[in-house]
């Protein structure tokens, strides 16, 4: 950030990835949700973010949260829709009118897997198939879009 602040940013995982490291290791990897909570909350402040993680089950957790940050409590949105990638059509349309930038992020380059995101039309732009270095590369993204325009809430 160019005034020295962090950038409050919030990551919403989706449906099922409080599992991660356990649940299909050969797609998604032996990275925990703790151990990469870890690694993104040491990773996020090189970036000027700071950064809070929610991990939601339902739909209208995740919508409940995206209307916090649309209240100003984030600057931005990193979200991996997870378990809502097939039919999150509530959260897709909440998501087309927040104000902050959306960033959706995949573990796994979903194309490649013959998936398709219900969300993605929403998303400012989408980071897919470099494991959990996504993530990584979603916060440098955010870091990016936020620095555009430090004075507007929404970065773009």
């Amino acid at each position: 950030m160019t005034d020295g602040a962090a950038a409050r940013v919030c990551l919403i995982q989706g449906a099922n990835m409080v599992a991660l490291g356990h649940r299909q290791p050969a797609f998604y990897g032996r990275t925990t949700a703790a151990e990469l909570d870890a690694m993104l909350q040491d990773a996020a402040p090189r970036y000027g973010l700071s950064l809070d993680i929610h991990y939601v089950s339902r739909e209208a957790e995740a919508i409940a949260l995206i209307d916090r940050i649309d209240a100003g409590e984030a600057r931005g949105l990193i979200m991996n829709p997870a378990g809502f990638l097939y039919a999150g059509r509530s959260l897709e349309a909440r998501l087309k009118v927040m104000d902050a930038p959306f960033i959706e992020v995949h573990i796994t380059n979903i194309e490649q897997r013959g998936k398709r995101s219900a969300t993605a039309a929403a998303a400012t732009g989408m980071i897919a198939g470099l494991g959990v270095g996504s993530y990584i590369t979603a916060l440098m993204a955010m870091g990016a879009l936020l620095d555009r325009s430090p004075g507007r809430r929404n970065g773009v």
